[in-house]
């Protein structure tokens, strides 16, 4: 695409493992934003959700002045005009609705991360967990089909659970068998949410310690939405933690800011 020196209108495309999304700003204020499933196929949730973006926003691609993609599929859009690091995009994004932001806990379908932010807006560190799928949602859903529940159930059922069970193995196959054996001795299903909850908090802050944490702490993703995990993160870091609004679309966010600076 074209990059449109005139118009100060940009765009963010974050095409992830399992949701794509696309924010759109101008002159500091977002116009719009879409979430939809990624499929697949890269490029087309890329087409679908931008063209998602820009109805809701009354506009069309000719109006965007420039396109920045990132996320793991950020290579496959091909109306992009650059492509950034999911990284460097959280940070960016966590900066601008949340300024106070310092540290940034990202869990995605098939990753984790935990980045440091400068009040620049700029990574100062960063770890990331994407060879395995502990720790990530992924993670969650296998565990929420062994059960038999709804991945958006898991939060609220966590919470009235009364003693969280232990789940020692950090493999998803092993920890999906250790399962079924803490379901056949009679625990609670409540229990064992909470006890995968813990699981997930506890190898995201043991792989953060390289970055640290400091206050404020953000947690985004489409994991940030389950309340069991981010209590859980919550008492494993010894910190509180903020979840912006909408905490999906964070790196589609950055990424449009960033794309902004292109037009300078």
């Amino acid at each position: 695409m074209r990059v449109n020196i005139k118009n100060t209108i940009t765009a963010g495309v974050d095409v992830g493992a399992a949701t794509a999304k696309t924010v759109i700003v101008t002159d500091g204020k977002i116009l719009s934003h879409a979430v939809i499933p990624t499929g697949d196929s890269v490029a087309r949730a890329a087409e679908k959700v931008t063209a998602a973006a820009l109805e809701e926003a009354g506009l069309s691609m000719p109006d965007l002045g420039f396109v920045i993609s990132t996320g793991y599929g950020r290579n496959g859009v091909a109306f992009a005009n650059k492509a950034v690091t999911e990284i460097i995009c959280h940070a960016k994004g966590v900066n601008f609705l949340i300024p106070a932001a310092r540290t940034v806990i990202d869990i995605g379908g098939q990753d984790s991360k935990v980045i440091g932010v400068r009040e620049d807006g700029n990574v100062s560190d960063f770890v990331m967990n994407d060879k395995c799928a502990a720790g990530t949602g992924r993670f969650l859903e296998v565990m929420a089909d062994v059960l038999g529940l709804d991945i958006e159930e898991m939060g609220p059922v966590s919470l009235t659970s009364k003693e969280p069970c232990l789940i020692s193995s950090t493999c998803t196959i092993f920890a999906e068998t250790e399962m079924v054996s803490l379901r056949a001795e009679g625990r609670t299903r409540e229990d064992l949410v909470a006890g995968i909850h813990r699981a997930v908090a506890s190898r995201v802050a043991v792989m953060g310690r390289t970055v640290g944490y400091r206050e404020q702490v953000v947690f985004t993703g489409g994991v940030a939405k389950n309340i069991g995990v981010k209590n859980a993160l919550e008492s494993g870091i010894g910190l509180p933690i903020l979840i912006p609004e909408e905490p999906q679309i964070i790196g589609a966010l950055g990424a449009a800011l960033l794309a902004r600076n292109e037009l300078s």
